[in-house]
């Protein structure tokens, strides 16, 4: 049988819908899909059967459509290889990988961000993550053999018909007590991560919350039906002091697109409008999460417009790095600070750990090259306690190795509340003071934005960014990419010198972990992520153009990143990328 899947390291995923309509909210899947679920389990079951003699698995779903007829499916064949097994039902994407630590491994039953109509899993040990490339690898070549073996889908199927209703009915009915358990390990394991290990934090932002009842916090959440509704944001809120609202907080009813960009984040904005019309004073941020709940972009209620306001995942990303290293500074951190970020991260943040004389290193696309980098990181000494992916928005805070929206919340939480006291700075404070920016204690989350250095990025689910391309073979296509490059660049380089002070350039490409700088080949960049670093006379750097093929989605996505408002430049050097791409296409 042909699976079908595309199987990166960041999931595995295709539309399961039985109608193969990419929008269907249909529960239904195919007989065919219904195995293939099995056998997704199977390799994982072997797999983690090696590293463990009695293994013990979390298996999890967010709340598509089609999660339970996979889930399902994949119960019966771990309860007839005799695998334990834990069923806490729809679970948010942080909650299992924090209740995976207590497990041999889980198995996550998710598509991310994409529509409704598609299904996907994601597999993990008990280090708080999904699988890196590597071993994702060996999971794919063992799906692909037993995919093509005809004899391992009669075993396969024989192993799903010899499990009864009771053996079922047992594993399911423990459900309720699983979840309640990962709940419970998960709000434990969210506080160990925003306060860092320092307990005192929440009573301190809970005492200064509780002074003056005008600078309460409010936070609402379009939990969008996802698996968010099921999870502890309500009670880790409430516990800390913070008004929580909820809009379609109803599980599974998903009531518009599902990936939080601008376009989709315009209902909680528009219920946070509301509910400050009708004098919720106190609402002043606001999150949608994807349907696994690990991805979330926010809504801020800006003072100075008196309108609730959508960042764009770049500004997310730089407020979260800026209020953690701050945070670090602020908790008396001595070690080496770092920040990982993906290739194409806006350069803002190297001006913001250039600051805190921070280190920063770079990864391939995909949260898994992320992690592991930073895990790197740290083995050689550093402190790296943010990192994630800001072409994407939200972040990773260590020990956590996942995005969490309750973490970037949180950061900003901190950023607003831990203010100069009579014994120390506040959080905005120290970040003025590594600026030589004026500091006043009397601010709003719309001062800090002011603050932070100003670039001109390519949002991620822009048309623009967004390529289809005929050539599979990646390398061949930045082979003939860097060829018409050279070519043109010769042709315009006194162009953009004179009219935006460019004038040199660095190839500079990220495969896995390791990021390499001046390419001279740029087919050797393979499927990796390919940046054209624009320098001015000083080697200072300009801007950047980037390019990567998509590792989930059939697409080529590009990025265009420029030092200041200048929308024009960003425009013309994106436009300029497209237009070779597909010229290097047809050659």
């Amino acid at each position: 049988m042909k699976h079908g899947m595309i199987t990166s390291a960041s999931g595995w995923r295709k539309v399961f819908a039985a109608s193969g309509d990419e929008n269907d909210k249909s529960e239904k899947i195919t007989e065919d899909d219904r195995i293939l679920a099995a056998v997704a389990a199977d390799v994982f079951s072997d797999y983690i059967a090696e590293k463990s003699s009695e293994p013990l698995l979390v298996l999890g779903m967010d709340t598509r459509p089609t999660g339970r007829a996979l889930a399902l499916s994949m119960l019966q064949l771990l309860i007839a290889k005799k695998i334990s097994v834990k069923f806490p039902g729809v679970i948010a994407a942080p909650e299992i990988m924090a209740y995976g630590k207590t497990a041999s491994g889980f198995i996550y039953i998710s598509a991310s961000h994409n529509p409704i109509g598609h299904n996907g899993i994601k597999f993990g040990l008990n280090d708080g993550g999904v699988l890196n490339g590597q071993e994702n690898a060996k999971l794919v070549k063992a799906l692909n053999e037993k995919c093509a073996s005809e004899s391992e889908i009669t075993r396969i199927k024989s192993l799903l018909d010899s499990v009864s209703d009771s053996d079922l009915e047992r594993v399911l009915s423990a459900s309720a007590e699983s979840k309640a358990e990962s709940l419970k390990i998960y709000e434990d394991f969210s506080k160990e991560v925003i306060s860092a290990g320092n307990s005192k934090i929440f009573s301190k932002i809970q005492t200064e919350l509780s002074k003056d009842s005008k600078k309460s916090i409010g936070i609402i959440a379009d939990m969008n039906g996802s698996a968010r509704t099921l999870s502890i944001d309500s009670s880790l809120f409430e516990s800390t002091g913070i008004n929580f609202y909820a809009l379609n907080n109803e599980p599974g009813k998903i009531e518009h697109a599902i990936i939080p960009e601008p376009e989709n984040l315009v209902w909680c904005a528009g219920e946070m409008e509301k509910l400050r019309k009708e004098g919720h004073s106190d609402v002043c941020l606001g999150y949608m999460p994807d349907c696994d709940g690990d991805r979330g972009n926010i809504v801020f209620w800006n003072e100075k417009t008196s309108r609730a306001e959508v960042l764009k995942a770049q500004e997310v990303f730089a407020l979260s790095v800026l209020s953690e290293l701050s945070y670090m500074k602020y908790l008396g951190e001595k070690s080496k600070l770092a920040v990982a970020a993906n290739c194409p991260t806006s350069m803002r943040i190297d001006e913001i750990t250039a600051a805190f004389g921070a280190e920063l290193f770079r990864a391939e696309v995909g949260e898994a090259n992320v992690v592991n980098l930073a895990r790197k990181k740290r083995d050689e000494g550093f402190a790296v306690r943010i990192l994630g992916e800001g072409s994407n928005g939200g972040n990773i805070t260590h020990p956590a190795a996942v995005r969490d929206p309750l973490n970037t919340i949180f950061a900003l939480v901190k950023l607003l509340v831990l203010r100069d006291s009579e014994s120390s700075k506040g959080l905005f404070h120290i970040w003025c003071d590594a600026r030589n920016l004026p500091y006043n204690n009397d601010f709003t989350l719309a001062d800090v934005l002011e603050t932070l250095p100003e670039y001109t990025t390519t949002g991620v689910a822009e048309e623009r960014a967004i390529l289809k391309i005929k050539t599979t073979e990646h390398s061949l296509l930045k082979g003939n990419f860097q060829k018409i490059f050279e070519e043109e660049w010769n042709l315009k380089k006194s162009e953009l010198a004179a009219k935006y002070g460019i004038e040199s350039y660095e190839a500079i490409g990220t495969n896995g972990t390791e990021e390499s700088r001046n390419l001279s080949d740029y087919s050797k960049n393979g499927k990796g992520g390919l940046k054209i670093l624009f320098y001015d006379k000083n080697k200072n750097p300009l801007a950047y153009i980037w390019m990567r093929g998509s590792g989930t989605e059939p697409v080529f996505r590009v990025l265009c990143d420029v030092k200041g408002n200048n929308s024009v430049e960003e425009h013309e050097l994106l436009d300029w990328e497209r237009g070779i791409i597909l010229k290097a296409d047809e050659i």
